[in-house]
């Protein structure tokens, strides 16, 4: 069967999307932001419209999730797409929630991450609906709260859904990803003594402490990097995000605080990131018995790995290929950056991530590509009718 996937629907559906402020209220200097309320109650709306079952709750106060079930005609399997709600802040940006056309993208914050996908989820929702197809299998359209920050929505939405499969619509370009990395943060700290800036024998210099741990962390990066490399998502990494030590200029610190990042790949833990920063630390504590530090974990989130047969992944690369090269499918790639995926897959739904073109993710420029946003709509119908057939 043909699809029509009307460009105007797409373009008016995305700007609609991002003229309503989301901007997720945890996130540092947006802690008053607008939050994801009046965006779930829209596209509540139009799950209505489309003639979908919808479930609206919330997972913590004023924080929604929306779930709209287009419910198939047998024991199929069910597959759900995937986006998220809230944007990261606005700070820099003139008029982020004036959507603008130009040279075929549609600038504004939230545009590709990822309005662009929850518009082409809903788009392929009603094209679905107003089809004469026929699933076996469930398609649940999820829009989900907080994946900016902790994920809450979807880690509620898996306690509350079953799905088969899931294709996460995160922007990759039109890339299918299978794998992707995960990351730790990890809590350090270094014990001095406070004492007076005048009195060097009485003080520890907890700072100076923290700065030889620095400097294994980097020896220790350089060793990531040069290890062979995951196929598909590249070299584990670490960084020290954020360091605070110290209470004056002229007194020794008696404590120095450093939150660093874990970038782990598939096969990797949280436990085996923390057990290598503990094993830097007893090196020097080993080196010096004045050396005093301890670490733990402060949070994490695991990695996706989807094999290549999965039957997702085999669905969505169909969808792909009769929708942009028949003749020469896309390779399977893999991400650095963490999604959502790694929740669904962890909670035993085979999950890929697939999403549409752009630039300008988190900056004051960001834009999607409107013909890859049809393009996604499009995929996105193809792998239900193969998936849930």
């Amino acid at each position: 069967m043909s699809l029509s996937i009307d460009p105007d629907s797409v373009e008016d559906t995305l700007a609609d999307l991002v003229r309503i402020d989301s901007t997720n209220p945890a996130l540092g200097a947006d802690e008053r932001g607008a939050g994801e309320a009046e965006l779930a109650a829209y596209i509540a709306d139009r799950m209505h419209d489309i003639g979908l079952d919808v479930d609206h709750w919330e997972p913590a106060p004023g924080r929604p999730n929306v779930v709209g079930v287009l419910s198939g005609d047998g024991d199929g399997r069910s597959l759900m797409w995937n986006a998220h709600t809230d944007t990261v802040g606005v700070e820099g940006m003139d008029a982020p929630f004036t959507p603008v056309r130009q040279n075929g993208r549609l600038y504004g914050r939230g545009a590709q991450d990822m309005k662009g996908s929850l518009a082409a989820q809903l788009i392929a929702a009603r094209t679905l609906r107003e089809s004469d197809t026929s699933l076996s299998g469930d398609v649940l359209v999820a829009a989900v709260a907080d994946e900016e920050h902790k994920s809450i929505g979807t880690e509620a939405l898996v306690d509350r859904y079953d799905a088969d499969g899931a294709v996460v619509t995160e922007p990759t370009d039109l890339e299918l990803v299978r794998d992707h990395k995960g990351f730790v943060w990890i809590d350090l700290c270094t014990q001095g003594r406070a004492a007076h800036g005048s009195r060097p024998a009485e003080g520890i210099d907890a700072n100076m402490h923290m700065g030889r741990v620095l400097s294994k962390l980097e020896a220790l990066n350089r060793s990531l990097s040069s290890d062979e490399a995951h196929a598909l998502v590249g070299p584990p990494s670490l960084h020290a995000g954020q360091l605070r030590g110290g209470d004056a200029p002229s007194v020794y610190a008696a404590e120095c605080h450093l939150r660093m990042e874990r970038r782990t790949v598939p096969g990797e833990s949280a436990e085996d990131a923390l057990e290598e920063v503990q094993t830097v630390l007893h090196e020097l504590s080993e080196a010096d018995d004045a050396f005093e530090a301890e670490a733990e974990i402060a949070f994490s989130r695991g990695t996706l790995k989807t094999p290549a047969d999965a039957t997702v992944a085999s669905a969505t690369r169909a969808g792909l290929s009769r929708t942009l090269a028949p003749n020469n499918p896309p390779p399977d790639t893999g991400a650095s950056f963490w999604t959502d995926a790694a929740l669904l897959s962890a909670a035993g739904t085979e999950t890929v991530v697939l999403g549409p073109k752009g630039a300008g993710l988190h900056t004051t420029e960001e834009w999607v590509d409107l013909a890859s946003v049809a393009q996604l709509a499009e995929v996105l119908i193809h792998t239900a009718r193969r998936y849930c057939a």
